[in-house]
């Protein structure tokens, strides 16, 4: 792997972070709880659905990068992923086209208040941004156990990566349902 600028990573993921807050907002806060519930015609799932397997992820993700940003302070200029790391991000890039099953206990129920369902997403999008502004003074390389298992840990950095294009991911997802 090779060292990136850390400010113009952390540049990239907050654009990519808006981009999926603008979303929400302008998008999926203004459509109607059918829309939003509305399995995909592939019988994939809705919208809401989408948002909420995001939103399981968010809740494991964002209170471990809050507790590694507290008192973590760099004076590094670059970031060098982990292989790992690098592997997953990958792994999520809507582009690759692979398919994959969601984990147990990120699976979203058929049932859910779309309305909320939105509201958290919206709220978990704005406290991301927040953590990549304390990011740009931060160690990326702080490492954080991932959701399948806590004896793996990935480099904040590469947390951050994955999670976004976790994001982007199932943000086209959701908008094939549009």
């Amino acid at each position: 792997m090779k060292a990136v600028n850390k400010q113009a990573l952390i540049d990239s993921l907050e654009q990519q972070v808006d981009a999926h807050l603008q979303q929400a907002i302008k998008v999926y806060q203004n459509l109607d709880a059918d829309t939003l519930s509305r399995p995909s015609n592939t019988g994939g799932w809705s919208i809401a659905q989408c948002l909420e397997h995001l939103n399981s992820y968010g809740d494991y993700y964002l209170p471990h990068i809050e507790k590694t940003l507290r008192n973590n302070h760099s004076h590094s200029a670059t970031f060098t992923s982990g292989w790992l790391g690098d592997y997953f991000t990958k792994s999520m890039d809507p582009q690759e086209g692979k398919k994959m099953k969601a984990l147990k206990g990120h699976i979203p129920a058929a049932q859910l208040n779309s309305y909320a369902v939105v509201a958290e997403f919206i709220q978990q999008q704005e406290k991301l941004l927040i953590y990549l502004r304390q990011a740009r003074k931060a160690d990326l390389d702080i490492r954080i156990p991932i959701t399948i298992t806590k004896l793996i840990r990935l480099k904040l950095g590469d947390v951050f990566q994955f999670l976004i294009m976790h994001d982007e991911r199932h943000i086209q997802q959701a908008n094939r349902n549009l």
